[in-house]
């Protein structure tokens, strides 16, 4: 009887002992969890220090009197403080010819730059300059990406150790997850490090044309539009008559015949 007690009890003890493992990784995992720092922690005792990221653009519209003048002008400037062209576009209506230019430049040029360009212009129609401090976001990011970089690395200790292959396909897993959510992290990083360290200089100058040079042009070409309309009318007039000769002809005939008809029956 005591042998049978003693039986029953180690059964229930394996039971137990069965129902409330766990795998070895999901262990592992709730300590990594518990351990990795929050977003905006550093885990030594001295924070990092980041300079302040700051993304400049500006935007300049004005009137000029000579519009090669202005973009030789633009050119040297861009030449002068390492900028590049992004984007170069010119259009032209009744009124004026404009040309717009779209410049990169290095963030630590950005006033030099404005200043050059701005020599020589009497008022500007438009001067928007614009500045956006992102240090916070981009310290968050910063931050973020390093705690997932430790979280893969801590995932590869315990894909080293794991046994079954059920843990291992899992473990790998989450490390193919959190590898996706680093290069979006780094791409996000990477694109806020790109505009805080080149602004965007947008540039519309514009010449105005005299009204009566406009109004002769305009004219001159609706003559000529009306000329070349005729013509074509005309041709087209032609044609159909040419195409239509048999049926002209015999009705000249038949008229002709209807008409020495009646004559006849006067007579």
């Amino acid at each position: 009887m005591r042998q049978f007690f003693f039986l029953f009890f180690a059964v229930l003890t394996f039971l137990s002992c069965e129902k409330h493992a766990e795998p070895a990784y999901a262990a592992d995992e709730k300590m990594i969890t518990m351990n990795a720092p929050a977003p905006n922690e550093s885990n030594g005792n001295e924070s990092p220090i980041i300079s302040q990221k700051i993304i400049k653009e500006a935007f300049l519209k004005f009137e000029t009197n000579d519009l090669e003048n202005t973009y030789n002008q633009i050119k040297t400037a861009i030449a002068a403080n390492k900028a590049s062209i992004q984007n170069d576009s010119q259009e032209k209506d009744y009124g004026t010819v404009t040309r717009r230019l779209t410049v990169r430049i290095p963030s630590q040029n950005f006033d030099p730059f404005l200043e050059s360009i701005s020599k020589g212009v009497s008022y500007f129609d438009e001067k928007n300059i614009s500045s956006q401090n992102v240090t916070e976001e981009y310290i968050d990011l910063t931050s973020r990406l390093n705690t997932k970089r430790k979280l893969e690395e801590r995932y590869i200790e315990i894909l080293k150790k794991a046994t079954k292959i059920s843990e291992i396909l899992e473990i790998e897993k989450q490390i193919s997850a959190i590898r996706e959510e680093i290069e979006a992290k780094q791409g996000q990083l990477k694109y806020l490090e790109s505009r805080v360290s080149e602004s965007t200089v947008t540039i519309e100058f514009y010449k105005t044309i005299a009204q009566k040079e406009g109004v002769k042009i305009s004219y001159g070409s609706k003559i000529w539009n009306s000329i070349q309309s005729g013509f074509f009318s005309l041709s087209d007039f032609l044609l159909s008559l040419i195409s239509v000769w048999p049926f002209i002809i015999l009705i000249c005939v038949l008229a002709y015949f209807i008409r020495k008809r009646f004559k006849r029956k006067k007579i």
